[in-house]
């Protein structure tokens, strides 16, 4: 047996400026030689030697570094083997990962009709990883049958659309063709992106793996087939009778759909074939595109780890120091979406959301060529699917032009005011904040504001009007008995003054909800990342129920 990776094909895209793995899978020891060429002229080659270690063992051979081009060949032979693919060009490569919020497909976003209504071809081309979570036959099959799209086929229209609008802008900014690799999948957990050495190693990590042990204890792998395959019929009946409810009432809420349907088991029973399983995705999607040589990923995902909040730190640092391994890349740069704010109805505000993002905030201030983009303002209420992403793609395209690609744009104009420093002083709690440094402007958002009131009501907080007082600025101070308290804020240059009447403040935080109203921008119009400055206070929560799946189209 030997093939090669089914990422490259007809239109694919390599990374400019970097050595080019060219990889596949074989099952004896082989002698590849691969050439790049155009128009009849090498450009590069190399042949390599590999020796098999097993059944399906990868072999690569690495192309140098070139610059952009277009219009390529890529020969790859070994033996009697010979393939070559067509079209191929020369630029940037990016890994779109995470949940449904990157899966979201761009004839679904809110800007759909006029991005897909665009006749020219935006010089982006996307490659979706083989989605099925299970190796067997037909995984082969499918996965024989992927390949790389551009603006010209009618796959355009199921790209990520977060990926879409990032890869748009940046291909206009550099001039070069940008490639796609969409490697993701709603409603997963970042343990379904890891290899298992990276879980089961820590204590607290390795919960995710001891709770897949416990659930399937006894049971055959196929019996665990036989009741995924079972649950999948279920589901696909209940899909079809929930549908025909939301024809009718497209506003139903969850709780009331299941009344009527009766209850979604989504994700389905944990078995060694369903795909939400830890490490799952890592063996199905992300191996078999590692390590097509790249510039980056972009991420949004944390959703479905909201369970394990006070562990999500350690474990997005260590799915990332993965994935550079697996690369060979100890600086690939992860930019990626502080998630938004977000809450159903039906659910309390559990403040797990707060720290999930809290822990993202880590993760970019501690992990080497990390970045996050704060989404606060772009959520949507009773719904984890904001429709609007082209300002997703757009606010983590500046992020890799600065950072990346020694963009002009200044520090304020690309990344987040965060919060530096904090000083109780004179009965105020002073905050000081970087890329602000002209000063900042609030937003009324009233809309939001009901909806949080309304939210807060319904699960009986009859503090809600009181902290609001009269106006929200999202701050809150708290006095030494560790009651908190909506603030008053007086914004002087970088700086915010927050303080409450009668309230001598040892801590404040500003945006502590799942949901609220986000007012507060520097002047180039970015949100203040949400914040508390008594972060070393260990918090317990629950976890709120589920109250849709965490997946697109459920509508």
């Amino acid at each position: 047996m030997f093939k090669t990776a089914a990422v490259f094909s007809d239109h694919c895209v390599l990374q400019r400026n970097k050595n080019i793995d060219v990889f596949g899978w074989c099952d004896s020891d082989v002698t590849v030689t691969v050439t790049l060429s155009k128009d009849g002229k090498v450009l590069a080659e190399n042949t390599a030697l590999s020796k098999a270690k097993g059944k399906e063992s990868k072999w690569i051979v690495t192309l140098p570094a070139l610059k952009e081009e277009t219009g390529c060949e890529l020969k790859v032979v070994c033996g009697e083997y010979s393939k070559t693919f067509t079209d191929v060009a020369l630029g940037e490569v990016w890994l779109c990962g995470g949940q449904s919020n990157m899966e979201f497909e761009l004839q679904n976003c809110k800007e759909s009709a006029e991005a897909l209504a665009d006749p020219n071809d935006p010089n982006v081309r996307f490659y979706y990883t083989n989605k099925i979570g299970w190796i067997d036959d037909w995984f082969y099959k499918a996965e024989e049958n992927t390949c790389w799209s551009k603006w010209n086929s009618d796959a355009r229209k199921a790209w990520s659309a977060v990926g879409y609008f990032f890869g748009k802008k940046l291909a206009e900014e550099l001039g070069c063709t940008v490639g796609l690799l969409g490697c993701n999948w709603g409603g997963t957990s970042c343990s379904a992106w890891m290899h298992e050495s990276y879980l089961n190693t820590d204590v607290e990590l390795n919960t995710y793996i001891e709770e897949q042990i416990e659930a399937t204890k006894g049971k055959s792998i196929e019996e665990q087939c036989r009741e995924y395959d079972e649950y999948i019929k279920r589901d696909a009946e209940w899909n079809k009778r929930a549908q025909e409810v939301y024809a009718v009432r497209p506003d139903i809420e969850w709780n009331a759909i299941q009344e009527i349907v009766g209850k979604n088991e989504w994700p389905g029973p944990k078995s060694c074939k369903n795909p939400y399983r830890p490490c799952g995705l890592y063996q199905t999607m992300l191996s078999r595109v590692s390590p097509y040589t790249m510039k980056g990923v972009i991420w949004y995902q944390g959703e479905s780890d909201d369970h394990k909040p006070n562990m999500y730190a350690k474990l997005f640092t260590r799915m990332i120091d993965n994935w550079r391994t697996d690369w060979n890349d100890d600086q690939l740069p992860f930019i990626f979406v502080q998630l938004t704010v977000n809450r159903y109805k039906a659910d309390k505000d559990f403040k797990h959301w707060c720290l999930i993002r809290e822990a993202q905030e880590k993760v970019s201030k501690t992990v080497a060529n990390t970045y996050m983009t704060v989404l606060m303002d772009e959520g949507a209420f009773n719904d984890i699917h904001p429709k609007q992403k082209k300002i997703v793609g757009e606010r983590l395209e500046a992020i890799a032009m600065k950072t990346q690609y020694e963009g002009k744009a200044s520090n304020e104009e690309t990344f987040n005011p965060t919060l530096t420093s904090s000083v109780s002083k004179d009965g105020k709690m002073i905050l000081t904040f970087d890329n602000a440094t002209d000063g900042f402007i609030t937003k009324e958002k009233p809309a939001e504001l009901a909806n949080l009131i309304e939210l807060e009501k319904i699960q009986g907080n009859k503090k809600i009007d009181a902290m609001v007082d009269g106006k929200w600025t999202g701050f809150e101070v708290q006095d030494k008995d560790g009651n908190w308290y909506g603030a008053s804020a007086e914004f002087k240059g970088n700086t915010i003054e927050v303080s409450a009447k009668g309230v001598i403040p040892v801590a404040a935080r500003y945006n502590w909800y799942n949901y609220c109203p986000v007012t507060v921008y520097n002047k180039a119009g970015l949100p203040v990342a949400p914040f508390r400055t008594n972060r070393n206070e260990k918090l317990v929560t629950e976890h709120a129920a589920i109250q849709e799946v965490m997946t697109v189209n459920t509508k």
